[in-house]
């Protein structure tokens, strides 16, 4: 099934959180996004039937391998916009926020020309 673009967030955040702890926890998820429980409860169902997580028996959550893919794609894509946003003089907040919403949408040969781009 398609992944849509609340579970590629739901990823990168698991994705960021782990980066930080190796325990990451619905209610780790709720806080960062800002959802309530039920919301976080239905999409981690989602995204462990589809196979992009798993939950251990104390209720870690941990992406699987198509999982972490898939949050790093993104991950790199809200970074680099991020980064490339601010670099022409958009505030902080302002950049971050457009690239969470283009980097879904983006094609992969648009973002890869901007990366070689940047390189220059």
């Amino acid at each position: 099934m398609a992944l849509l673009e609340s579970g590629e967030m739901y990823l990168e955040t698991i994705y960021v959180l782990s980066l930080k702890s190796n325990s990451v926890r619905a209610i780790d998820i709720g806080e960062h996004m800002g959802f309530s429980k039920p919301s976080v409860s239905r999409a981690m169902g989602l995204l462990i039937s589809d196979g992009y997580i798993s939950r251990d028996e104390e209720g870690y959550i941990k992406l699987t391998k198509s999982g972490e893919k898939i949050a790093k794609r993104i991950y790199e894509r809200h970074t680099v916009l991020s980064k490339l946003l601010m670099d022409i003089g958009v505030d902080e907040k302002t950049a971050t926020e457009d690239a969470c919403r283009v980097e879904h949408y983006i094609s992969e040969k648009t973002f890869n020309a901007i990366k070689a781009h940047i390189k220059k």
